[in-house]
């Protein structure tokens, strides 16, 4: 059985906490060996995908929780952000680059996502919440045993 290693927090949808779980999958991620590059992206991915929850599945209200689970499987890393908020009325309109329901956001979220990440998916239910799962394969040879 391959070895995997994983780690999940739950924080409060504070914008504050966007900083905290970009720095935390990164270093996560860092067992792997991934360029600074690609260190960055998955900043950039996760930061993107924690802010959707905090701005549009909570509509900017301290009193939601967000997870972010991070997980190392062999080459792969494994990034599901996740929230219980209202989420996504048309799935279809929101995955288009330029699409936003706050007018003060451009509306590129799920691009950055999709452009920084092997692949990612996107689960959501009206009043129920939204989850996105992102992967990103690292093409160089892992540095950490449990990335081996």
């Amino acid at each position: 059985m391959e070895p995997v290693n994983r780690m999940r927090v739950e924080f409060t949808s504070l914008p504050a906490n966007v900083a905290f779980a970009r720095v935390a999958a990164a270093a996560f991620a860092s067992q792997l060996d991934f360029t600074l590059n690609d260190l960055e992206e998955i900043k950039v991915a996760v930061s993107e995908a924690v802010t959707n929850a905090i701005v549009h599945g909570y509509e900017n209200s301290a009193g939601g929780t967000v997870v972010l689970a991070v997980e190392i499987r062999k080459n792969t890393l494994k990034i599901v952000v996740e929230d219980t908020g209202k989420g996504i009325e048309d799935m279809e309109k929101a995955l288009q680059p330029a699409y936003s329901t706050d007018p003060e956001r451009m509306g590129l979220g799920f691009a950055f996502m999709q452009s920084f990440s092997d692949s990612l998916k996107v689960e959501s239910k009206p009043n129920a919440g939204t989850r996105v799962t992102m992967t990103k394969v690292c093409a160089r040879k892992a540095s950490s045993p449990a990335g081996r």
